[in-house]
């Protein structure tokens, strides 16, 4: 096989420190060192992968999105309480719609209207 594994995913953002808020803060990624670019951003922890957040203009319109964020092009992070986000997204005011597929997931979206599915890490211990 040629291709190995998944290395990053980027996503364009309006405003790096909103969206450091949202995936530091809320989710709790860590940052990481980023390259000198001729642009801002900032480069977050995936576990072995990584995200990376672009503040550049957006080609993409950011209105008209499916509710359902399952329904559109989405990351998607395996987490280890989903409860306890479910309660963050909550307190944050964060709107979320649970997997139509009956997993233990969720979705929403980011201050930029990028969808984010958050799925339970099974426990099968």
């Amino acid at each position: 096989m040629l291709v190995l594994a998944l290395h990053h995913v980027s996503l364009i953002v309006a405003d790096s420190e909103r969206a450091v808020a949202f995936y530091r803060d809320l989710l709790g990624l860590p940052l990481i060192p980023r390259p000198k670019l001729d642009f801002p951003g900032v480069w977050l922890a995936l576990g072995p992968q990584q995200l990376h957040l672009l503040e550049l203009p957006n080609p993409d319109p950011t209105t008209d999105r499916p509710a359902h964020g399952g329904r559109d092009r989405h990351i998607a992070l395996l987490v280890s309480d989903l409860n306890a986000l479910e309660q963050r997204l909550q307190h944050a005011a964060i709107p979320f719609t649970r997997s139509r597929s009956g997993r233990a997931a969720l979705f929403c979206r980011d201050p930029d209207g990028n969808g984010v599915e958050l799925i339970q890490l099974k426990n099968d211990g």
